[in-house]
């Protein structure tokens, strides 16, 4: 018997100013970076109350996210996706999450390089 799918709820294109950068120039501005996330979450208790408090509030984790992004001073996107992967996973009901965080503009030629993660609350 086949496993059932999983729900996931998602964010797409959160896109946020901040420090990021191995450059010294980098260091002295703000480059956007660009987040997909999904999030695994069982949806049925909420499709069945039809209420907020019953699912995954995408706006809290998306506004969590933009404050920490907003702040933080990273060198790589690597970092920076580890670490919000581990605040999604710490202060909200999600389990599992897949995490692509872009750069765009980053090299000459593409409209984005980056990392995709995929992390669960009970992984080391």
């Amino acid at each position: 018997m086949n496993e059932p799918r999983k729900d996931l709820v998602f964010v797409e294109n959160l896109t946020v100013e901040t420090v990021i950068g191995i450059f010294d120039w980098e260091r002295e501005i703000r480059q956007a970076v660009s987040l997909d996330l999904e999030m695994e979450f069982d949806i049925r208790k909420a499709a069945a109350s039809d209420s907020i408090e019953d699912t995954l509030d995408y706006k809290a984790v998306s506004k969590r996210l933009i404050r920490f992004i907003e702040q933080s001073e990273y060198q790589l996107v690597e970092t920076l996706a580890e670490k919000c992967a581990g605040i999604v996973l710490a202060e909200f009901p999600v389990s599992q999450l897949r995490l692509k965080l872009s750069k765009p503009g980053a090299v000459r030629g593409s409209s984005a390089v980056g990392v995709i993660i995929e992390r669960s609350k009970n992984a080391p």
